[in-house]
């Protein structure tokens, strides 16, 4: 299911280089078995720290830096230590670390205490001064914040405690010889500390972000978040009520702040395990699961703070007499774009939706004991590394020192699309997968040509609509939303999505997903400021709301379909419809710019006046319900949106048929009138049915000369009796273009003059006289 990119290996990228820089000071083979390297923080800048500990008998500390693929020393100790905490400042001049009293033989610390945090000095080596000598686990973290205050060397530290409370340290620097750059009044330190936080059970640092997440509790337990900004101010910018059992850690959690192999994890003692996770757009989601003691499931909850709800979902994890094991499981929350994966081995994977929740259908969910998503090694070895610029997530596991970079496998995914039967989930009926699958393909991955051409061969090979959705109509409107999703979260409830949010009953294969159920919690209250991403996020969760209150806040293209019905028997054109018609030559003008070296397929060649009414409609209509509902986006932007929105769904039609064109290797011969169809050009003419058929549905407009190419395959592929029945039954359109070369290019045999005088007799009334020669005469009364 997933894709993993090496990113980092501490044997080669470390322990090679450590080995081949030392091996003069004692013999390679003796040092290689001594060696002992750890990691131990990495940094806003992708730095990654590490100690180790050789035959030297000293503990050392280094940084390995991820742009340049370089190692460097930054401090010795004289001895060997423990350091269960570090953290490096920007400019690389200060060196935070805690140690953890070794308590064997004589190597006690003094004064005696279980941690001692220290500051030092290294650029170049100098003073160290001690922070904290206490009796529980103490973390450190230098804030990296951008600045634009260069004539002030300053650094700021947190240090943060295993009994509840964070401290923010400012330390001021001064450089003396030009070079040296040391700590000014090292004696005032410990008066610069502010107590920012007080009282946390529960604490997660964002390195990307400068944000500090705590969990406290009082009357209840409340989510809040402390940001940093670049001018060296803070303030708490968040807070969010949550419902969690009493005491959910055994003690205080640390998450995102280094690994500590000195303090034992124990998982079986902890109820919950919570992670959040943020995107740039404005997207902010808090993951907790509670595996349960008296049965065999695991509760998570996916609280999604712009979408102003909350999803818990529950699983079963198999028979009674597991129970004592799975009480004490918690899931991976691995976030990979506006997905997240909670993953828990040999048990189930839930690709969870983010940005379209409402229905369990749209999130891919696989299980069984063959579900696995690449990893080489068990799960609760596994660290997820989150950067909230990056779409991917890096995986690190602590017991072989290396990180991947963890992409969704497409490949993988085409596999569910293209299996009768998912091998990942038993049973013969699997279209929510299947459905789920394709949107992750489209949406999340569709900018590949490659993998789009893919996905358009399935859907040739795969013709007939599936039993609970269409997969064109799905194809259609999952690609259309992926070109302006990724501008604002407030669109996800206003443009189409899926077809089926049109059905009037949606399948009961949808609505439900083997394995997995659901409950909604749609008043999630959040208390948002601040600015910059806050911002954003409090926009998105205002309106979210403001959209769940109103009806009908998604567009629905069959919604146009009385409009369209009324503007097809009208025989003049008013000069509304005139100021329309600007709306379709913005799209075309708009489609030609995208089409100037493909012309494969014979499209856009000509004027279908009905094909142009629909596509200013379309134009018109989308643009008035976003006007409506998303007033923010401005004139301009929602313009241009749907020109290219209405433009890009004629490119995609034009794209599919390219595909076909390509597939079953058609030439200009197919054109021609007077020759019988191949089986290739019959798979294609029944092609180029199912997309009229799923088009229709939707009431969305086809590129100017689909009838008229449809009508020359239907032609070629079928009986003359059976060509005329498809017009009646209203599969085929005629076209000007396409009866004009009929009466031009087809001798006068008995058969073809039939022909003629029938297809006469079925013209609609805006063709030009000049398409009706026989209009005056009937030659084959009675046929």
């Amino acid at each position: 299911m997933l894709k993993l990119r090496p990113k980092f290996d501490l044997h080669s990228d470390v322990v090679s280089d450590i080995l081949r820089k030392e091996a003069l000071v004692c013999r390679l083979e003796e040092y290689s078995s001594a060696v002992d390297t750890r990691i131990l923080n990495i940094e806003r800048n992708g730095g990654i720290l590490y100690s180790w500990k050789g035959a030297t008998e000293m503990t050392r500390i280094g940084k390995y830096d991820s742009n340049t693929k370089q190692n460097k020393l930054l401090y010795s100790f004289d001895k060997q230590v423990c350091v269960s905490s570090c953290s490096l400042n920007k400019e690389e001049t200060l060196l935070a670390v805690t140690l953890t009293q070794n308590t064997r033989g004589d190597e006690h610390l003094k004064p005696i205490s279980k941690c001692l945090t220290l500051l030092i000095e290294i650029s170049p080596l100098n003073n160290t001064k001690v922070l904290k000598a206490v009796d529980c686990r103490v973390k450190v973290q230098f804030l990296d914040q951008e600045t634009d205050r260069r004539s002030v060397l300053e650094s700021h530290l947190l240090l943060l405690t295993e009994d509840g409370y964070v401290d923010l340290y400012h330390v001021l620097l001064t450089r003396q010889e030009g070079y040296r750059v040391v700590m000014a009044h090292p004696e005032r330190l410990p008066r610069t500390a502010e107590r920012i936080v007080e009282d946390f059970s529960w604490v997660q640092w964002d390195r990307d972000t400068q944000r500090l997440y705590y969990l406290t509790h009082k009357d209840k337990f409340l989510l809040r978040c402390v940001q940093f900004y670049p001018n060296h101010n803070y303030d708490t910018v968040f807070e969010l009520s949550l419902e969690l059992p009493a005491n959910p850690f055994y003690t205080v959690k640390f998450v995102n702040l280094g690994f500590d192999y000195y303090h034992t994890e124990r998982p079986e003692q902890e109820l919950v395990r919570m992670e959040v996770f943020t995107n740039r757009i404005g997207s902010m989601c808090v993951c907790y699961s509670q595996p349960l003691k008296d049965k065999p499931e695991l509760i998570y909850n996916v609280v999604l703070v712009h979408k102003a709800c909350s999803k818990k979902f529950r699983v079963s994890l198999g028979s009674d007499q597991s129970q004592q094991k799975t009480s004490q499981l918690h899931p991976l929350f691995i976030p990979i774009g506006y997905y997240i994966l909670v993953y828990l081995q040999d048990y189930f994977l839930h690709c969870v939706n983010t940005r379209q929740q409402e229905m369990l259908c749209h999130s891919l969910f696989l299980s069984g004991h063959d579900v696995n998503v690449g990893l080489q090694c068990q799960s609760a070895n596994i660290t997820v590394l989150h950067a909230e610029e990056e779409s991917n997530s890096s995986l690190l596991d602590l017991a072989s020192g290396k990180i991947h970079i963890a992409e969704l496998s497409p490949a993988y995914l085409l596999q569910i699309l293209q299996s009768d039967t998912p091998s990942r989930c038993p049973g013969s009926k699997a279209d929510h997968q299947r459905l789920a699958a394709l949107h992750c393909l489209l949406v999340y991955m569709g900018n590949d040509p490659n993998l789009e051409l893919k996905i358009v061969e399935w859907l040739c090979d795969n013709v007939n609509a599936f039993e609970s959705f269409d997969p064109i109509q799905e194809f259609i409107l999952a690609s259309l939303y992926r070109i302006s999703y990724d501008k604002s979260l407030s669109l996800d409830k206003v443009l189409p999505y899926s077809s089926v949010f049109d059905k009037k009953e949606v399948p009961v294969c949808l609505l439900e997903v083997p394995g997995v159920s659901c409950a909604t919690d749609l008043h999630i209250e959040s208390v948002v400021k601040g600015k910059g991403f806050w911002t954003e996020l409090q926009w998105n969760t205002e309106r979210t709301k403001y959209l769940d209150a109103v009806p009908n806040p998604r567009y629905r293209t069959s919604q146009i379909k009385a409009d369209w019905d009324k503007l097809r028997s009208v025989r003049r054109r008013s000069s509304h419809m005139n100021h329309m018609e600007e709306n379709t030559k913005k799209v075309l003008a708009m489609v030609d710019t995208w089409c100037l070296d493909k012309k494969l397929v014979p499209l856009f060649q000509e004027d279908d006046h009905q094909q142009r009414t629909l596509i200013d409609l379309t134009v018109d209509k989308l643009r008035e319900h976003l006007n409506r509902h998303l007033p923010r986006l401005g004139k301009k932007k929602t313009d241009l949106l749907v020109v290219n929105y209405v433009a890009k769904l004629l490119e995609l039609i034009r794209h599919m048929l390219d595909s076909v064109w390509l597939k079953y290797k058609l030439g200009p011969r197919v054109l021609c009138f007077i020759q019988q169809g191949s089986p290739a050009e019959w798979s294609v003419f029944h092609f180029m049915l199912r997309i009229l058929e799923a088009t229709r549905g939707l009431c969305l407009p086809l590129p100017p000369g689909y009838h008229t190419l449809l009508a020359v395959f239907a032609l070629r592929c079928l009986p003359h009796h059976t060509f005329l029945q498809y017009i009646d039954h209203g599969f085929l359109q005629l076209t000007e273009t396409f009866v004009s070369r009929l009466m031009t290019d087809l001798d006068n045999s008995d058969a073809n003059e039939r022909l003629k005088f029938s297809i006469v007799k079925r013209l609609p009334e805006f063709l030009p006289l000049e398409c009706q020669p026989y209009s005056m005469s009937n030659p084959f009364q009675g046929q």
